[in-house]
């Protein structure tokens, strides 16, 4: 009997506590309300890694962000984008999206670039993991524009490197 009550007590707990998660949404399926949203990320350039300033890839990974709005401009000073570890950019100049309209948050040194739809982190590590990571893009009242997590296996079934969130 003593057996039977632990595993009927268990097996509610278990089920409680599904309950309980279910009942939350985890922060990656999130619907957010932002009108800038991850379109993808290349999260392992062509090649092999190396992130030297000069003759490395890491102007390859990049993130793409799109403007889903039909009627407001954008402006993506104080936007905040980061990964699973806490590496952060901040985009701390001007940077205006049209409707419609995306940047490349490109690693690697070079000019920004709004007719070029480019933004460098001036920075010539990898931001993103290979294997698996998150992305977090926050809004400039530190509140969450959009989310994802991703793993190689599950998300990227070509092996091209590149994911596309909200197409």
């Amino acid at each position: 009997m003593r057996i039977r009550r632990t595993l009927t007590v268990t097996a509610t707990t278990a089920a409680v506590a599904a309950f309980a998660f279910t009942g939350a949404v985890p922060a990656q399926a999130a619907e957010y309300s932002s009108v800038l949203k991850i379109k993808g990320v290349r999260y392992d350039a062509p090649g092999r890694d190396s992130n030297k300033c000069s003759g490395g890839n890491t102007r390859n990974e990049y993130l793409t962000i799109k403007n889903y709005s039909k009627k407001t401009k954008v402006n993506l000073k104080g936007y905040k984008v980061r990964d699973r570890a806490g590496n952060t950019f901040v985009f701390r100049s001007n940077h205006i999206l049209e409707p419609g309209d995306y940047v490349h948050l490109r690693g690697g040194r070079g000019t920004d670039s709004d007719g070029g739809n480019v933004v460098y982190r001036q920075n010539c590590n990898f931001i993103w993991n290979n294997d698996k990571d998150t992305i977090y893009l926050y809004l400039p009242t530190g509140k969450p524009a959009d989310i994802h997590a991703y793993t190689k296996k599950a998300n990227d079934r070509d092996g091209n490197g590149y994911i596309t969130y909200h197409g």
